[in-house]
Order: structure tokens, then sequence, then C-alpha cells
């Protein structure tokens, strides 16, 4: 604006009196503050009307308006699929005035088994991948899924708000009525103005359960609740890496769970293999071999011959070749560190409630989805109470009417039209009502007969239990609360699937213990390193003569070397030929089947390439043996307290130091007052008395197995011992 003086203007006889003077429409306003105002405007518009999801329903309104349009157009699940092109047009027409690829786009993710754990849109053709975009809507259809109907469920009894679309034309939700907690099972991801959000999906039986213990113990706190949501659940399934960030997720509304695939290291034709079978959450197996190739060209990771990809028809499975000789336990951990391999899922729970953005903890989020299903329940109540009541009153006439049917004719015959034949039975001679006048001139003939009056009878007595029924759950709220937790029950026993995620444990991560059963197994290892644990109860006794059961499956020239009875949490000590330690927790190994072949034990130790796992030693054993002896292939012995290696790390602890072209053979629990045999590969023994050696430190090379028998003579050949027990 200028600076100059605006004019002023008098009453056209005198001097000007100093007043401005107004042109048009056009008022003088100060620039920041209409900038201020307007922003702010603009950033509640994004945050209220797009990018956030409401608590109640866990729906952006670009998603409500869709599966609306889509109720309207009668697209359920029992009718023939229709092209998007048409919900698109509607939903633009009427509800969404943005632009059709938007539209469209929220349209296809709610089909995606991919993006949301139980999709509401039943999709028909090319709705695209993890890599690839869906087809344009005039080549796809769609469809409202079962589960998407319990969203929309008893919408037209009174059970949430309508308001008045863009133009006045037409009416729509404010909310849904939404018969499950959609914003905890499907989650929910939006970037606003100052603000996102971005909830993970979750199981539905489990937030279901959490939900109906929070209905029955309202003052439950969020980890009782997380007894029973044990995490987040993505429909890519992979494995959630420790419980840190999920506990800080669900306690505070904000944390960072940590993804990573599933993968084991497999022997294959030429060598080992990795072969990827779950992918983390928003990622693609295209993504994740774009990326490994740029680590191996970089010569960032050696030991990849080459990739496959043998996805196929919603299928995960990414196979890495690996070259001869390669540690595979080592490449796999650098794809997870340098690969989407393993990921991040940063978690923002932040939800509309009453139209006001908030982070919410999982207690809080529920909470709200109660006090709308309550809200529901009881505006739903209502609806079908006076519906009833109307109906009763109407079959109360009837009733009447059929007792005095020969006056009621006589009354209407004399009628000039039909209103005069209502007013006359609204008189003091029957004291109808209006609505009962009404529907008595219509009565059809067919009700005078006797079997239409014990139909009306009927209905009579199915109508007041109707009432003192809904009476009831509009009178107290634990008979509603009541129905909210049947209802939610045929939810999930309809639509509940298993967990897709799991549990794994992370470094550090001590709380896995709370989690685990220390039940009794049998730890089974076989000779080329393919171990497993199996329950205890899988081998059952057997008297004499018994045939016996199959305990493992073995690939051609293997056999069992180990076989350990632990507990879950027992820690296990595996000893290498290289003098190295290694210890896992016995729930560390994958629990299979009796006859199954087991795991790699390269995916659970760092074993170098030449390593192989000598020996198993339960530590169970501390409290019955004081010493560990190892026994090397060149006949040296050490005596080294048990305790010695009650530590552990990733890489392995050096046991027992090896001289040149050495390798440890056997480890052996003693007493310290046990006899020693040792067995030559030449079929030589000697036999001598433990105490004849002395403990020694966990690092120190240990000394000849003949100098432990003082008589024998210098002429003992070189010594090699593939055999020793006490």
């Amino acid at each position: 604006m200028s600076d100059e003086v605006p004019p002023t203007g008098g009453d056209g006889d005198g001097p000007d009196d100093g007043v401005p003077v107004t042109l048009g429409s056009i008022e003088p306003i100060e620039i920041q503050q209409e900038m201020e105002q307007s922003f702010l405007d603009y950033a509640m518009s994004v945050i209220v009307s797009r990018a956030l999801p409401d608590v109640r329903d866990g729906l952006k309104p670009v998603h409500r308006r869709i599966l609306w349009a889509m109720h309207e157009g009668g697209l359920r699940p029992d009718r023939n699929h229709r092209k998007c092109a048409t919900v698109v047009g509607d939903v633009i027409g009427k509800y969404h005035p943005h632009g059709d690829q938007a539209v469209y786009d929220a349209l296809v993710r709610m089909g995606q088994d991919f993006s949301l754990r139980h999709p509401l849109v039943d999709p028909h053709g090319n709705f695209g991948s993890p890599s690839d975009p869906p087809a344009a809507y005039r080549y796809t259809e769609c469809r409202l899924t079962n589960l998407a109907t319990r969203m929309l469920a008893d919408i037209d009894e009174d059970t949430v708000d309508f308001v008045a679309n863009f133009d006045g034309s037409n009416e729509e939700p404010t909310v849904l009525p939404a018969r499950f907690p959609n914003l905890l099972v499907n989650g929910s991801q939006g970037i606003a103005v100052g603000m996102a959000t971005n909830i993970p999906p979750h199981n539905l039986g489990e937030v279901i359960d959490a939900t109906v213990h929070l209905i029955e113990h309202p003052d439950a706190t969020v980890d009782d609740l997380m007894q029973f949501v044990k995490g987040p659940d993505f429909p890519t399934g992979a494995q959630i890496m420790g419980r840190a960030g999920l506990v800080s997720a669900f306690r505070t509304g904000r944390g960072s769970i940590k993804l990573r695939a599933r993968a084991e290291i497999e022997e294959g034709p030429r060598g080992e293999r990795i072969v990827v079978t779950e992918i983390p959450y928003q990622t693609s197996v295209e993504q994740i071999e774009e990326k490994i190739a740029e680590l191996v060209n970089a010569r960032e990771i050696e030991g990849i011959r080459e990739m496959r990809n043998e996805s196929a028809r919603g299928v995960t499975r990414l196979v890495i070749e690996l070259k001869r000789d390669a540690p595979g336990n080592v490449i796999l951990n650098n794809l997870f560190k340098h690969t989407p391999l393993q990921t991040s899922f940063p978690v923002n729970m932040v939800a509309l409630v009453d139209g006001v953005p908030r982070t919410l903890d999982l207690r809080a989020a529920l909470t709200h989805y109660i006090d709308h299903q309550v809200e529901v329940i009881r505006r739903r109540s209502e609806f079908r109470l006076a519906k009833a009541r109307r109906r009763a009153h109407i079959v109360e006439g009837f009733l009447r009417a059929l007792d005095l049917i020969d006056e009621i004719i006589a009354a209407i015959r004399a009628s000039a039209d039909r209103a005069a034949a209502i007013e006359a039975l609204q008189a003091d001679a029957f004291g109808f009502s209006e609505i009962q006048a009404t529907e008595i001139v219509d009565m059809r003939l067919s009700t005078l007969t006797r079997l239409g009056r014990e139909r009306l009878e009927e209905e009579m007595a199915q109508l007041r239990a109707t009432i003192a029924e809904l009476e009831a759950i509009l009178s107290d709220d634990g008979v509603l609360r009541g129905v909210i937790i049947t209802e939610l029950g045929e939810v999930r026993e309809e639509f509940a699937t298993d967990r897709r995620s799991t549990l794994e444990i992370d470094e550090g991560d001590l709380e896995i213990e709370d989690l685990i059963d220390d039940e009794e197994v049998v730890v089974v290892m076989t000779s080329r390193g393919y171990i497993k644990t199996v329950a205890a109860d899988a081998f059952r006794s057997q008297g004499r003569g018994g045939r016996g059961v199959a305990g493992t499956r073995l690939k051609d020239e293997d056999y069992v070397t180990d076989i350990i009875g632990t507990s879950a949490h027992a820690f296990l000590l595996f000893f290498s030929n290289l003098g190295k330690v290694y210890r896992l927790k016995a729930h560390r190994i994958p629990m299979r089947e009796r006859t199954a072949q087991g795991l790699a034990i390269v995916n659970l130790l760092r074993l170098q390439p030449e390593e192989h796992i000598q020996t198993i030693i339960d530590t169970r054993d501390y409290e019955t043996h004081r010493y560990l002896l190892f026994v090397t292939r060149n006949g040296v012995v050490k005596k080294t307290m048990f305790n010695a290696y009650d530590n552990g790390r990733q890489d392995g602890l050096i046991a027992i130091n090896l001289r040149d072209g050495d390798e440890l053979v056997r480890v052996i629990p003693t007493s310290g007052h046990d006899d020693i045999l040792l067995i030559s590969s030449s079929g030589q023994g000697i036999r001598f008395s433990e105490e004849d050696v002395r403990p020694m430190g966990a690092t120190r090379a240990g000394c000849a197995a003949c100098g432990c028998v003082p008589r024998t003579p210098w002429w003992v050949p070189t010594w090699h011992c593939p055999t020793a027990t006490s």
C-alpha cells in the first residue's frame, strides 16, 4: 500500500470533516496479521480435513468418503466388482473435490494386502506391488471386503452424525461406526503442517483382546494391555528385533521399531546361500536387490556370487548365492547393516481426538475407541427402541381392532373418504391414535384370519422382549459394554488371523526372558552343522523290543553328533575346532519338529569359513562338574575351571591357545577326580588321573598328554587323538 493520505470528504457544502472514504469493499489490513491467520487456517484444514486419521474409526476423510461412496453404490461383498473409475467419479463428484489420482491412490492402498494388515477393499485387477504402481482406474475393479462392512455396520440406524457435503446436495457421515479398532489394526500414515502420524498395523485378535480387557478392567495400565498386544504385526511379516522400541511406542506414543528380514543360510548345490523369505514393511525385493548390487560393485561386500529373485504370486523369495568358503553369517550381518533387509519403523501415534491432534499411547487409543463404541451402541439402541415401540404401538392397535372388527368396518363404510375413516377411528368410541388408525385403514383383509391373529400375538411378544432388552442396555452401562464385548468377539472369531511378524531377541534385550517358558528341550546337532531344539515330550519312552522313532531327517553322509537335554533358559557352550568358545541360550536355537532337519549353526554363531563345532556343553553342569578338560588332535590336554567360561561374546572367546597345525577335538566336563582315557587314531590308549593335570587359565595352551603318565617311554609315536572320555 502507498503512503498517500486517503481522500476525505464532507457534506459537499463545507470543509472536509477528516473521515476516510471507503472505496467499495476494500479495507486496510495488517499484512502480518493476515498471513498468520491465513496460514493457521490452512494448517488446520490440512490437519483436520486431509492428513490425520480420526481416533474413532482410524480413517482420514478421503478413505471414509471412499468407503461411504462404495456403500451407497451397493458395492457389497456379495455383488460383482465395479470399475474403480466409477467409485473415483462418485467420490470426487459428491464428497471429495480433489484430484482423481489422489482419490485413486487412497482407494488402491485400502486394497493392497502388503499395505494394510486387513484390506478394506476387495481388488480385481492389477493393484500394484511394493515396487510397481497399479494399473489405471479404467482397468481395475473393486468392491468392499467383508471386514469393511463391519466399519459401516448399523450406519443407517442413527449411530453417527451426518453433515452436508461441499455443495449441500448430499450428506456424508462425520465418522464411521467402526465395529473394530481400525486405527491400530491397519495403522495410518500422513504428513500434515507441522506434524505427522505414523501408526503401524497390529494383529486384529490381539487388539480386540486388549480392548475387551480394558472394557472389563477400566483401570488397566499400558503394561497390562501389552500382555495382549505383543507388538505391531506387519502384513509383510519379518522380525521385530527387541522390545525397547515397541515398549516406548506403547507407553508414550513415540518410538522406533527395528525390523529385520527373515533370512536363513542354507546349503546349496554349489555352496552356501542366503534365502530371504520375508522383508521389512514398506520395502521391496527390487530395492534390496539394487542396494546389494551397488555394494557388490563397490566391493563393500565380498563373497556374493549371484542373486535371484524367485518371488511369485505374493510369496517372497530372494536367493543370494555365496562364493565357496565365503563366511555366510558375516555377509548376512553386513547385508542387515547396509541394505533394507533391516530397517527402522518410527512410530508416531498422532490422531484427531474431538477434532484436535493428540499423541496417544496404547491405552488412550483404545479408551477413545471404547467411548466411540459406547456412543454407537447407545444411539443404535435408542433407534431400535423407538422403532420397536412404534411397531408395538401399531400391533397393539391391530389386536384391538380384531376385537372390534365389526364396529370398525361399519365406521369405515360410513365414512365419506379415507381421511374421514381415519378421523372416525380416532373418535372416543374407538380411541385409536392417528398412527394406529392409519395402519388399520390400510390393513389387509388377510390379517382377519385366525393365523393372522396368531402372527400378530407372536410379533407382539417378540417386540416386548426386544423392548425390555433395549431398555436394559440403555439403563445399565455394564449391559451396554457387554454388548460391545460380544460383538467384538464375533469380529475376532470371523476375521482374526495368526501373527505374521515375530518378536525376536535383540542384543542387550534382557526382558525377552519374560516371554519364554523355561521348558525342557532336547538339542540335536549333526556333523554338517545343522542344529535344532525339540520339545522333550516329543520323545516317548518305549518298552523292550520297541522299533524306535525317527529323531531327525539327515542329508547324505550326515549324522548326529550331539544330543543334549537342557532347558530353554540354560546357556550352552559351543567349542569349535579352532579353540574358540561361543555361548548361546537354548531358546535362541529354533524349535523344530522331531523329524525336521534343523537350522545351519552359522545362522546363530559367527563362525569362520573353516570353523566347525566339536563339542556342546550344557552349563547346568556347573553345579556337578568343576572343570572342563580340553583335548587336541596332537595330544595336548588342558584343564580349566568350568566357570571360567561363564561369559560370552558374539565373535566367541579363545578357550585354548592352539599351536600351528593343531585343532581342538573334544571338551569333557569333569569333577576333578576322574580318570581320563585317550584313544589315538592308531589304536593306542593312555589312561591317567585327572589330578595329574594342573588347572590352567582360559587362554593357556595346555600340556602334552604323554607328560601325564611318567612311565610312558620316550619312543611313543606322535600323538593324534580322535577320541577322549572320562
